[in-house]
């Protein structure tokens, strides 16, 4: 009786402490959903609510055709959460098998960043190896959505078009200097992850992705591919240190193709090398040697000191200034200016040059565009070298006549080319394409102009250029061989070949210059070396685009590269 007594005491006392304790917890359930379910509530968000980002798509770089150049495809990246990650060792050997690292090394590197809360495992997979990743399902191991750089044409317009980090970010060429252009700005999300950090619910936008603008180049890829495969077989073939090729529109300034030697690939950063990055169209100088000779006969022509009757008297072949002596391949006799520039008399072009007022030629050069860059825009563009006439000697301003003493780049040369072709107007150098030539800026006389295009086109048909000729075509153009100096001077051994032309000569439609940079072997000079290449860049860009012969009835034997003269400068 007494232990029924007690055992219904101890059960009135459990239902009590169990009623009460049921009290306490529906009053909790209720303080929790009523009272502080605004706090909860944004707990639960801060934990699972995140905002990401939204990866904005690079526009795309076209040629002057609408062919795509440069084009920005959807890659992943592997992320992971380190503070997470760092205690499974075997995950993270899994993870490392199918990202390429080595296991060993990631464990290391994971565990030593186990105070963050992001790292990155590996950047730009393809769909296909990210998949693989997905598969392993790691927690603190995520995906993020990417953008990777593609060129097409691989080194062909490396140069040009330059190259973005991996982060899509210009870091040289046309993506450096549009780089504001063709980059977009991200967008944000809001979304809501479970524990493992997978995105179970978009939430909503939070700023819309604003992708990049579209570029379109005056390069056509045609002609660009063009320039680059003779380019490349003619340093090949002569074993030159390096060459660069500009080709010009004539009338607007627009740069169709431009090429260097080395080149390299923008499509694999692993074999990235400034050597071979680097546009040497645009910022390595030489000098220009005899392919200046036009200017110095344009500066006097415009002068008064000379004009189409004149004669150069340029016996006995060599002459005295200071104490240097300046020599011609063999005594000339007289010449004509014709003459002076279709044999490259040193001599003819340094009389001519000394009748001038230093002040005078110095002008008539920087009105040429020599000393100054050509405004294209274009990344670490030079912009040569001409000293001012008041630091001018006589020897200074007769060696200044055969291209010594005074420094260009590719793209300059083909810009003074480019004002001559187009009648003495100099206009901007432009890498985007444009619709109308723009306006230029005269610096030649237009008489004087058309009279040394056709004083050049003796130079291809019956001097020192025969090489540079083009089958049913007019051209008019010019040779450059300068000897490159080193420690103790000017160096007989290493020379640099130069050709700048225009075609048609009676309608100039082309600029074309060739620089080959220490051509190795028995030739190299400009006529030898730079002038074939010329000629069969020339011959086929005109073709490509579909520019009018001008000269139907040239002689078959007189194709390029039947006649083989002598190329004194």
């Amino acid at each position: 009786m007494v232990e029924n007594t007690v055992w219904r005491r101890r059960s009135q006392v459990l239902m009590v402490m169990f009623a009460l304790a049921a009290g306490v917890l529906l009053w909790r359930a209720v303080d929790l959903q009523v009272w502080h379910s605004g706090f909860l509530s944004t707990q639960a968000e801060a934990r699972q609510v995140r905002v990401v980002d939204i990866p904005a798509h690079r526009g795309m770089i076209r040629d002057r055709n609408g062919e795509p150049l440069a084009v920005s495809t959807p890659v992943d990246s592997v992320w992971a959460n380190p503070a997470r990650l760092a205690e499974d060792t075997a995950a993270i050997e899994r993870l490392a098998a199918v990202t390429g690292h080595d296991p060993r090394t990631l464990v290391q590197t994971v565990q030593a960043r186990r105070d963050r809360e992001f790292m990155y495992i590996r950047r730009h997979m393809t769909p296909d190896e990210a998949e693989v990743v997905t598969a392993l399902d790691i927690p603190a191991v995520y995906l993020q959505r990417e953008y990777r750089r593609y060129y097409p044409m691989g080194e062909v317009a490396a140069h040009v078009l330059g190259f973005t980090n991996i982060d899509d970010q210009g870091q040289e060429g046309m993506e450096l200097a549009f780089d504001d252009w063709l980059r977009g700005e991200s967008g944000s999300k809001r979304v809501i992850r479970d524990r493992l950090g997978r995105v179970v619910e978009d939430l909503g936008l939070v700023r819309e992705p604003r992708p990049g603008r579209d570029l379109t180049l005056s390069i056509d890829r045609r002609v660009q591919y063009l320039a680059y495969r003779e380019l490349k077989a003619a340093v090949s073939e002569h074993n030159a240190r390096s060459g660069s090729l500009v080709i010009l529109d004539a009338q607007t300034g627009e740069v169709l193709a431009m090429a260097n030697q080395p080149a390299f690939n923008p499509n694999n950063r692993a074999t990235l090398r400034s050597m071979h990055t680097r546009n040497r169209a645009v910022s390595d100088v030489f000098e220009p040697g005899s392919a200046i000779k036009p200017f110095i006969v344009a500066a006097a022509m415009d002068a008064g000191m000379v004009d189409t009757s004149s004669r150069i008297d340029t016996s006995p072949g060599w002459m005295r200034v200071q104490n240097a002596t300046i020599r011609d391949l063999r005594n000339y006799g007289e010449l004509s200016l014709t003459g002076v520039l279709s044999h490259s008399s040193n001599v003819g072009a340094t009389r001519v040059a000394m009748s001038l007022p230093p002040e005078t030629l110095w002008s008539s050069l920087r009105g040429f565009g020599f000393g100054d860059v050509t405004a294209s825009g274009f990344p670490g563009e030079r912009s040569g070298n001409l000293t001012h006439f008041d630091r001018w000697q006589k020897i200074r301003q007769a060696t200044l006549a055969y291209g010594y003493g005074v420094s260009v780049t590719p793209l300059q040369l083909a810009r003074a080319y480019a004002a001559l072709a187009s009648g003495g107007v100099m206009r901007d150098v432009s890498f985007v394409r444009v619709d109308a030539p723009p306006p230029g800026v005269p610096v030649t006389d237009p008489g004087h102009a058309r009279a040394l295009l056709g004083m050049m086109e003796y130079v291809v048909t019956e001097g020192t250029g025969t090489r540079a000729a083009v089958p049913f075509y007019r051209v008019s153009g010019k040779t450059g061989t300068a000897r490159k100096s080193g420690l103790g001077g000017y160096e007989e051994e290493r020379h640099v070949a130069v050709f700048a032309g225009t075609a048609p000569a009676s309608d100039p439609r082309l600029v074309t210059v060739v620089v080959i940079d220490e051509p190795g072997g028995e030739h190299y000079a400009g006529g030898l070396v730079a002038a074939p290449v010329f000629s069969r860049v020339m011959s086929g860009a005109l073709r490509l685009l579909d520019i009018t012969p001008d000269d139907v009835r040239r002689d078959e034997g007189r194709v390029a590269g039947t006649h083989l003269p002598g190329e004194p400068g």
